[in-house]
């Protein structure tokens, strides 16, 4: 392991794939999937392809140096360029176990604190050479990836895994100052003592970064009030090639367009997020949930609406289509399932339970599993239809890379669209991956649920998995996600709700925003970063005839 790096991963992460390089995949959880995989795809098995090792990679030589003034915290070793080459999504996946590293980063830079950063910020400033922020890698859309071509003579990845501290707490207010390179476990553990939680849970959790979910507009673990990380941000400090930015600490303010919100969502093109304040809850105290089934999708999607309007906030409203919830072990196939939680750090929320499952039943809801406040409602939680999408949920990162593996196609995408088009894009959506799936590789497997919802309309979250072959699965991903791409932007939907543009999207989110906002963004970049360096080619281009600022 590099000296330069810090204990934020504690041992060496697995280049490959979710986990630790001492974490065992047990066997039978591989047997498990690929039996279950077979089945869904109608086909016999798979020769599934090796883990790749670091000895098979071939990168080439970086093409740059790092300057002896920055030598003590920058590396151009192997391991390092391999771990920051790609992120967490299926295509990068694919890609690895091709051992395709094409377009490696050059240098991996790991600052101790913001003087580190100005002084890397400067130098690829100077020389126009790319400069990428990275936070725990978990990115599913291409979101560090080096850029194509010789525009940029070299790329320098800067990793805030050595900025992972909780600077400051204020439990009157119930706040915190945060480092952003601070993962998820550390983040909710150092919280803890203090009967506090940020409570935001995505499912890359245990490997994502405050200054990742910020940068990404993350969504977490509530489902229909905290969802997005943007409410739980009180200030942001910032590190720009142009300086350091410090919004102030505010509960609200109308004092003009909110500053925070420039960089949340930024995908680091504007700066680097050193800190943040972050609005905190107290520790849950009380539980109640339920698991609800229906018999078609769209009867249980009426009653999730009425449930979301009506203000009783779920902390948890997973509503899964009769396959999605086969698959998750929630279902037998014939019956969609909701899953209903409702939690809180102050009082039972029974009631609110109760009244959402009157919801369900006035739109043909029948209660599966059922448990309150005196019914230790946290291990209920664990058990049954609940219990068996939970550990699914938790655990399918760590196999996603059986997968890429297998040969098949295998990936998700997201979008949000009002309540009042829904039936009708989802219906299209479902019917147009259906005809791409058997045009393109013979058959496969849409399924959807909703991971969040919001008064006005869902954000659902569709699956795609279809048989193809080690040749040509990663161009058959390519056809099938163009087509869920553009039939997202030509219905009205969104082209990402919590995963982040990237590169991955880049061509529809061109499509999606007001042309005249894309030209402003791109004023505020060429202030913020006058050599555009910081993460190019996401959200705007570079201007034409650009030449650096001396």
């Amino acid at each position: 392991m590099s000296s330069k790096r810090s204990g934020y991963f504690g041992e060496r992460r697995k280049f490959w794939t979710w986990g630790y390089e001492s974490d065992e995949t047990p066997q039978a959880a591989i047997d498990s999937m690929c039996e279950r995989v077979a089945k869904r795809l109608n086909v016999p098995g798979f020769d599934l392809t090796p883990d790749p090792t670091l000895d098979e990679i071939e990168l080439r030589a970086p093409r740059i140096e790092i300057p002896h003034t920055l030598e003590s915290f920058c590396t151009s070793d192997k391991w390092d360029r391999v771990i920051h080459t790609y992120g967490k999504g299926y295509k990068d996946m694919a890609k690895i176990y091709r051992r395709q590293f094409d377009n490696p980063p050059d240098i991996i830079a790991y600052p101790q604190n913001e003087e580190d950063i100005a002084a890397v910020l400067d130098w690829c400033g100077e020389n126009g050479y790319a400069a990428i922020p990275f936070g725990g890698g978990s990115s599913v859309t291409g979101g560090f990836f080096a850029p194509d071509g010789d525009e940029y003579p070299g790329v320098v990845i800067i990793d805030l895994g050595n900025m992972n501290k909780i600077l400051e707490i204020d439990p009157v207010s119930r706040s915190a100052r945060i480092q952003g390179g601070k993962l998820g476990p550390a983040l909710e553990s150092e919280l803890k003592p203090h009967g506090l939680t940020l409570r935001h849970i995505p499912q890359s959790w245990e490997f994502s970064s405050l200054g990742g979910w910020i940068a990404t507009r993350s969504a977490g673990h509530y489902a229909t009030q905290l969802t997005h990380i943007d409410e739980m941000v009180q200030s942001l400090r910032i590190v720009t090639p142009s300086g350091t930015i410090q919004n102030r600490r505010l509960p609200g303010s109308g004092a003009g367009p909110d500053p925070d919100r420039t960089f949340i969502g930024s995908e680091g093109t504007m700066g680097i997020i050193t800190e943040a304040w972050m609005r905190l809850q107290g520790r849950v105290k009380f539980r109640a949930n339920a698991s609800i089934s229906f018999k078609t999708f769209y009867e249980g999607a009426d009653a999730v609406r009425q449930i979301t309007q009506a203000g009783l906030f779920p902390a948890n409203a997973r509503y899964l289509d009769e396959q999605d919830a086969f698959f998750y072990g929630a279902g037998d196939g014939t019956e969609s399932v909701l899953l209903l939680g409702f939690e809180s750090a102050d009082h039972p929320v029974d009631a609110w339970l109760e009244r959402g499952l009157e919801i369900c039943q006035d739109y043909g809801g029948v209660v599966k599993q059922k448990a309150g406040t005196v019914d230790n409602a946290l291990e209920t939680s664990r058990s049954g239809a609940q219990g068996s999408w939970r550990d699914q949920f938790r655990y399918l990162p760590r196999l996603m890379h059986v997968r890429a593996a297998m040969g098949i196609v295998s990936f998700t995408f997201e979008t949000a669209y009002t309540w009042d088009i829904f039936k009708e894009i989802d219906t299209e959506i479902m019917a147009r991956m259906a005809d791409a799936e058997k045009r393109i590789t013979g058959g496969g497997i849409v399924c959807r649920r909703f991971s969040f919802l919001y008064p006005d309309g869902p954000a659902p979250y569709y699956s795609i998995m279809a048989p193809s072959t080690h040749a040509r699965c990663l161009e058959d991903y390519q056809a099938l996600s163009d087509v869920a791409s553009d039939t997202l932007t030509e219905l009205g939907a969104t082209i990402t709700h919590h995963h982040a543009v990237g590169r991955t999207f880049r061509p529809w989110y061109d499509k999606e925003v007001d042309p005249l906002y894309r030209k402003a963004l791109g004023a505020i970049k060429g202030e913020l970063d006058p050599n555009w360096i910081m993460n190019p080619g996401l959200l705007v281009d570079k201007p034409k005839n650009f030449k650096i600022v001396g």
